[in-house]
């Protein structure tokens, strides 16, 4: 979570050809999740956009009915859920899904950022203000920099855990996906990262390159990457 998770680092990919899911997200003090993707799994074929709303719907209110044992913070995230020919990309917070389109980076997510319009009003609605003190990084209620999140009990009335929600067709113009945490993010711009493993042909071993760059930029927030490559 921004600005609130001791830094972290962890890498890990899958490689598509059929069929795969997988998420990134900042960690929600350590300890287990609920599993999302087997939360999307049994209604998925029949509403892919329902099914992960509801999986995300049910993260949450697990996180927050078990904070006790989680602990107080929070996690965002970002899922991703491919059947071969389709990809539904999901996210809350500012982990961020980018993918190389014949070499070019695209962002497939959104940025829940407090001092979006959009965003501070809903926040404004339920109670809830935007500030940048202490510090510059625009806040919810002064102490988190995201508008949408897993958890953090302390601050649920004011945030939404609703994702957004993307459909993208997979062609050959495709070529890998990128998931990652803000950790990455914050010192590295989109096309950076894609241009930095677009030659790495093991997912494992370009999403352990991205976090080891990352890692030397000296990036002081949680660092989580996946990297998918696409077979097509």
């Amino acid at each position: 979570m921004v600005g609130r998770m001791e830094r972290q680092s962890a890498s890990s990919s899958a490689s598509c050809s059929v069929s795969a899911a997988s998420s990134s997200s900042s960690a929600c003090g350590g300890k287990k999740r609920p599993d999302i993707l087997n939360m999307i799994r049994p209604l998925f074929w029949a509403s892919p956009q329902q099914a992960i709303k509801n999986a995300y719907s049910s993260t949450n209110k697990h996180i927050l009915e078990h904070a006790k044992q989680l602990g107080p913070g929070g996690s965002t995230v970002t899922a991703i859920v491919i059947d071969g020919k389709e990809m539904w990309i999901a996210n809350v917070g500012d982990s961020r899904a980018v993918v190389c389109e014949r070499g070019a980076a695209n962002q497939l997510t959104v940025d829940h950022e407090p001092h979006t319009t959009n965003e501070r009003q809903r926040i404004e609605k339920h109670g809830g203000f935007v500030t940048t003190f202490p510090g510059d990084v625009p806040r919810v209620n002064g102490q988190l920099a995201v508008a949408r999140a897993f958890g953090d009990q302390s601050l649920k009335a004011h945030l939404s855990s609703e994702p957004d929600i993307r459909h993208v067709p997979i062609d050959s113009s495709i070529e890998f996906v990128i998931l990652a945490s803000d950790g990455l993010w914050k010192v590295m711009k989109n096309q950076e990262a894609v241009d930095l493993v677009k030659s790495i042909k093991d997912p494992q071993a370009a999403a352990k390159r991205l976090t080891t760059e990352a890692l030397a930029r000296k990036s002081k927030d949680d660092i989580s990457c996946i990297v998918i490559r696409f077979r097509c």
